[in-house]
């Protein structure tokens, strides 16, 4: 069973860049669509990028374009998002998923059946 787990939040300025990783702590050998999304208190769980199962295709929130890229590792069952230029309205818990039933994901966080616990970002002005 995959277990998620995210790290690579903290707290930075605005106009600061983090990487932030997913990985399949049960390593259980298999690949899935990967998403990203945020969270902020009182909001909605927000999409912010994707990946297919093989990494070939990614695909962003049209508000996160130019700003963020999603990679990832499939030998290290990892998937990485960069963030560029924070603001502090990127302030949010960030969560991973993976869909067993989607090869390419999905922006619907509905269509994700496995989530990690989050890492939260915190950007000051």
């Amino acid at each position: 069973q995959v277990q998620l787990v995210e790290s690579g939040g903290g707290l930075v300025q605005a106009g600061d860049s983090l990487t932030l990783s997913c990985v399949d702590s049960a390593r259980t050998g298999r690949t899935y669509a990967t998403g990203w999304f945020r969270q902020a208190p009182g909001q909605e769980r927000e999409f912010v990028a994707g990946i297919s199962a093989e990494c070939e295709t990614q695909y962003y929130a049209d508000s996160q374009k130019g700003r963020i890229d999603i990679s990832c590792d499939n030998a290290k069952k990892t998937v990485n998002l960069q963030m560029n230029g924070l603001k502090p309205e990127d302030t949010a818990v960030y969560l991973c998923a993976v869909t067993h039933t989607m090869y390419t994901g999905s922006r619907h966080p509905g269509n994700y059946d496995t989530w990690g616990q989050g890492t939260q970002v915190t950007v000051s002005s």
